[in-house]
């Protein structure tokens, strides 16, 4: 690239980092809102929370990123031609293609970056992501004792405890209201593990059970253990998800396993979908820069010329995301993932360029400084 074209390279991936980061971290702080509970419920740490709002950052990114580019061609695309710097550019004797090949190589860097988490990135944050929270809800230690408080672990366990002191639970009431409903009363209990098995440790204590009789039971008790291995749900831990699975595992399914031959038409789709995203950051980027260097120099802007394009790109957002539903449960609807950007380059390429030797905008006639 010459110094004009390093130039403009510069400006729009200035643009670029600042709208992806913008958008990021709204998005990321709305993300954040729906993760409220791993303090709220289950009492974990700031810490933890930030970092589950981490993990999911790389998916944030991917979907922001074809946006962005869109965003910040125009921007800059805009406030360049405006300045007269562009314009000077295509007086120099600069084809549309000199002025727009360094933000095209700009938005297939982006591309590769956006594959590049689509295959390895986002898999392993979202892997990572369900590993935290299923963590974070089975601590029961932390989600199940509030002192003074009657928590619910489901329908049938509500656990009390009167205070904690020192990792020991003081006046402890578990009522286990399964089949044989019993509540357990002591002095003493403690969290701990049993060969690996989450339990309660209880001492000095009763257990009051109602007899097939009707007739109150009680039994008192020096130490008891109660088993809580029964109320944890770890399904998460066990089936893995279109988004967490890396390309590989979407494309080659587990024949053998029933539940992924359910969702294979679902995990093709998406194996499509991560190849065909970073299509569209290029697709956008040829729009924004159609809206802008698409005719002759105007001294009062291009609103409505952007304003065609801003719809052209929402519109390929939405048929993109309708042709990836489709494809969700029709096999043959996957080649439209790959049609409607591709299409969309070619088309916008062949009109925009005239094959690379269209020379650039310049000032109407009549046009002042």
């Amino acid at each position: 690239m010459n110094r004009i074209q390093s130039y403009l390279f510069r400006q729009v991936f200035r643009s670029v980092i600042v709208i992806v980061g913008g958008l990021t971290l709204l998005a990321i702080l709305a993300q954040g809102l729906s993760q409220t509970d791993l303090i709220v419920e289950n009492r974990q740490s700031a810490l933890v929370f930030f970092y589950v709002v981490a993990l999911g950052a790389p998916q944030v990114i991917a979907l922001l990123t074809p946006l962005a580019i869109f965003v910040a061609t125009v921007w800059s695309m805009n406030k360049l031609h405006r300045e007269n710097e562009i314009v000077v550019a295509g007086a120099s004797g600069m084809t549309r293609w000199d002025i727009a090949s360094p933000i095209i190589r700009l938005a297939v860097l982006a591309a590769i970056a956006h594959l590049a988490v689509n295959l390895w990135v986002q898999p392993t944050a979202q892997r990572t992501l369900r590993e935290t929270v299923r963590e974070a809800r089975a601590d029961l230690a932390t989600s199940l004792v509030r002192p003074g408080q009657f928590t619910q672990a489901g329908e049938n366990l509500t656990v009390y405890a009167r205070e904690s002191r020192g990792g020991d639970l003081i006046g402890v009431m578990i009522s286990d209201n399964r089949a044989e409903a019993r509540d357990y009363i002591a002095q003493r209990g403690r969290f701990v593990e049993v060969d690996g098995v989450p339990s309660i440790v209880m001492w000095e204590g009763q257990i009051h059970q109602i007899d097939s009789n009707g007739a109150l039971s009680i039994l008192d008790f020096d130490q008891s253990t109660f088993d809580l291995s029964p109320f944890i749900e770890d399904t998460d831990a066990v089936v893995l998800k279109a988004s967490d699975r890396y390309l590989h595992e979407l494309v080659w399914i587990d024949t053998t396993n029933y539940q992924e031959l359910q969702d294979r038409k679902k995990f093709l789709a998406e194996a499509h979908t991560r190849l065909t995203t970073p299509l569209v950051s290029i697709a956008m980027a040829l729009i924004a820069i159609m809206a802008v260097l698409g005719g002759d120099f105007n001294r009062r802007g291009y609103s409505r010329r952007i304003a065609y394009a801003t719809g052209g790109a929402l519109g390929l957002i939405m048929v993109q995301l309708t042709v990836q539903s489709i494809s969700a449960d029709t096999v043959a609807a996957n080649a439209g993932q790959w049609l409607v950007p591709i299409g969309t380059i070619l088309i916008i390429s062949t009109i925009f360029f005239n094959w690379g030797v269209a020379p650039a905008p310049r000032r109407a006639a009549g046009a002042t400084t």
